[in-house]
């Protein structure tokens, strides 16, 4: 998958701009605040149809105007496709391949895979499972359209299931086949979702591994283990365990929304043990893995978004890095950087074929 050009218009700070990328390595330098990380975040709504950054659609609407719009030329290897995403700041956003509109912007999602690697990456290591499951769910979307469904359809029972539960508590009343009601979809989705989840994670720990070792050249054993209350309990029991605590907190205290990823080196969480620099080895190992399991899964090589990566690594490990993704041939990469001297003299040496653009 190679993005040729794209255009944005009032997206975010960027009210009119156009770029033809290379087919390899494309960098954007720039002072901070200059917008580009905002190019990055366009490019990532190519990919899954909303910000890296977790900011709102409209709040990427430059202010004082009615709408952004993402257009771009994508080629998947047979054929040039055309994809436009407009947002209107008073309706709801459409994405449009080769002018044809989707009904759902789920079907979009694994057109164009992408892998970013950013300074948020730590907080998957430091932030609660919620993070680390929102990044799960990101991996195997791009990669399995059952999946990518059946969380959506998980995430609107559990909250009908969840507003139930408040509705009793507020009105001192307890209906149990009402709420049976919403167990059934539960226990279905939270199946597809449990058993695709571990067999991601079973056949992406070994690849991360690999990678830890070529990084850092070092003999700890590191590993991603996938936790969930449904290794040891089925659903139903699980349910039928915790009515009374669902009852007394107003919501679903227990289920495939609670999984979490443990990171470990040497059969201890990484948070607890790993120094900055192993963290960060694990980190890249992390996404590097993600990048060859959807090009394994799907056939396509994802594109690369790797933002201010020299202000969280030194030179040298940049260098290894994009290095390591040049031979691996893991695709399109795009790079965010201050300093535009430094991005040169680790990209040209590389690949002569990288463009620099100044933000």
């Amino acid at each position: 998958m190679i993005v040729n050009k794209i255009s944005l218009i009032h997206f975010k700070n960027h009210s009119e701009k156009s770029f033809e990328f290379s087919p390899q390595i494309n960098c954007f330098v720039g002072n901070n605040g200059a917008g580009k990380t905002n190019v990055l975040d366009a490019i990532h709504y190519l990919s899954v149809g909303k910000s890296f950054l977790g900011n709102t659609d409209v709040s990427n609407i430059l202010f004082g105007e009615d709408f952004f719009s993402i257009e771009s030329e994508i080629h998947d290897g047979e054929k040039e496709n055309i994809i436009r995403i407009q947002q209107p700041k008073d309706h709801k956003k459409t994405i449009k391949k080769n002018n044809k509109t989707y009904e759902r912007i789920a079907d979009h999602v694994g057109f164009l895979p992408s892998v970013i690697i950013s300074p948020y990456d730590s907080n998957l290591i430091s932030d609660s499972g919620e993070s680390r499951r929102k990044f799960l769910d990101s991996m195997i979307s791009q990669t399995d359209a059952e999946y990518l469904f059946s969380i959506i359809q998980y995430q609107k029972v559990l909250k009908q299931r969840n507003a139930l539960l408040k509705y009793f508590q507020k009105n001192r009343t307890f209906d149990a086949d009402s709420l049976e009601i919403y167990d059934e979809p539960i226990m279905r989705f939270s199946d597809i979702i449990f058993e695709k989840r571990k067999t991601f994670v079973t056949h992406l720990t070994p690849v991360v591994q690999e990678f830890y070792r070529i990084i850092s050249g070092a003999q700890e054993t590191v590993a991603v283990e996938y936790d969930s209350d449904l290794r040891e309990t089925p659903l139903p029991e699980l349910l039928k365990n915790n009515l009374s605590k669902d009852r007394q907190l107003s919501y679903t205290s227990a289920g495939i929304h609670k999984d979490d990823l443990l990171f470990t080196m040497n059969g201890r969480l990484i948070k607890k043990t790993g120094s900055q620099g192993q963290q960060k080895s694990f980190l890249i190992s992390l996404k590097l893995a993600q990048i060859k399991r959807i090009k394994e899964l799907t056939g396509k090589n994802p594109i690369l978004l790797l933002d201010d990566i020299f202000d969280k690594l030194d030179d040298d490990r940049v260098s290894q890095l994009i290095q390591l993704m040049n031979q691996e041939n893991f695709g399109q990469m795009f790079i965010t950087d201050t300093h535009r001297e430094r991005t040169e003299n680790v990209v040209k040496r590389i690949n002569e074929k990288s463009k620099i653009f100044e933000i």
